[in-house]
């Protein structure tokens, strides 16, 4: 089949299968090649996190490795006041794990083509981003905006891999203040919970639930050991019993051990009340 030789007007927007905004990216205001931004609305309904507002998110594919968080939000701000930027290697949800680390003990970062999620402070900047005109590219690179690249970017890289000592302990201080905070902060809701759950003058024990809706028990020593109970029951119900031969042998051996166990607890306690000259047989 011969290609199209259709072109899109001149001031509008190019939009692609998948519901996709074409943006075009430049460079430099010098270069002659353009990239390809595509952009979408983040809607994804199991994702009820704040960090990504379903009406306030725009969702971008193929960013290059010379944009960085930084020069994204620059980019974007043309369209509204950007709220927040994040890069990932691959689409997913938004994952918060702990502290946020320092840089020093941050792993290196993948170099290539990422996805973005960009967080506007108005909803009206996603309408604005995605009309866009596809031939007036987004300038990366500018005077008052310089992005360095090559040989000048790997030069900064090597120099910033220095590491000073009094800042690597102003970040070392900073995280293990915030480590210590949390601590307390676990330590005081577990004594409110262990006070909520602690048995009345009648006995009772006030049971609340969780955060999702759901009935929470008490955590105490006795309900504890009677859950495990119940799962160990269930485990051993599971298991396939007497399955081979040996399993089965093995089975009986246990059985007879256990009955002859049994026998010789017997014999002592008939021969104690014997001693005593308690046992009645009629």
């Amino acid at each position: 089949m011969a290609p199209s030789k259709k072109k899109h007007a001149s001031g509008q927007t190019c939009i692609i299968p998948g519901g996709f905004t074409v943006l075009s990216l430049q460079f430099s205001s010098d270069s002659v090649a353009q990239h390809k931004l595509c952009v979408k609305e983040h809607k994804v309904r199991a994702e009820k996190t704040s960090h990504r507002p379903l009406d306030r998110t725009l969702f971008v594919l193929n960013i290059p490795p010379y944009c960085s968080e930084g020069v994204v939000k620059e980019l974007f701000s043309q369209f509204g006041t950007v709220q927040s930027v994040e890069l990932r290697d691959h689409p997913g949800a938004f994952q918060h794990s702990g502290p946020q680390l320092g840089k020093f003990f941050r792993p290196a970062e993948k170099q290539g083509f990422k996805v973005g999620y960009i967080v506007f402070q108005k909803s009206s900047s996603i309408t604005a981003a995605k009309s866009h005109p596809h031939d007036v590219p987004l300038v990366v690179s500018t005077e008052k905006r310089p992005v360095v690249t090559g040989v000048q970017k790997w030069i900064q890289q090597y120099r910033d891999s220095f590491i000073q000592p009094d800042k690597l302990q102003q970040t070392v201080d900073a995280f293990m203040q915030d480590y210590d905070k949390r601590k307390e902060e676990e330590a005081e809701q577990q004594k409110r919970e262990a006070e909520e759950q602690q048995e009345d003058e009648e006995g009772w024990v006030k049971v609340t639930r969780g955060n999702k809706g759901t009935k929470a028990r008490p955590h105490s020593e006795a309900a504890n050991k009677k859950t495990l109970q119940k799962e160990i029951g269930k485990k051993k119900r599971k298991e396939l019993m007497n399955f081979y031969t040996w399993q089965h042998r093995n089975t009986q051996k246990e059985h007879i051990a256990e009955l002859r166990k049994k026998f010789e607890e017997d014999k002592q306690r008939i021969a104690l009340l014997r001693a005593q000259r308690k046992f009645r047989p009629y």
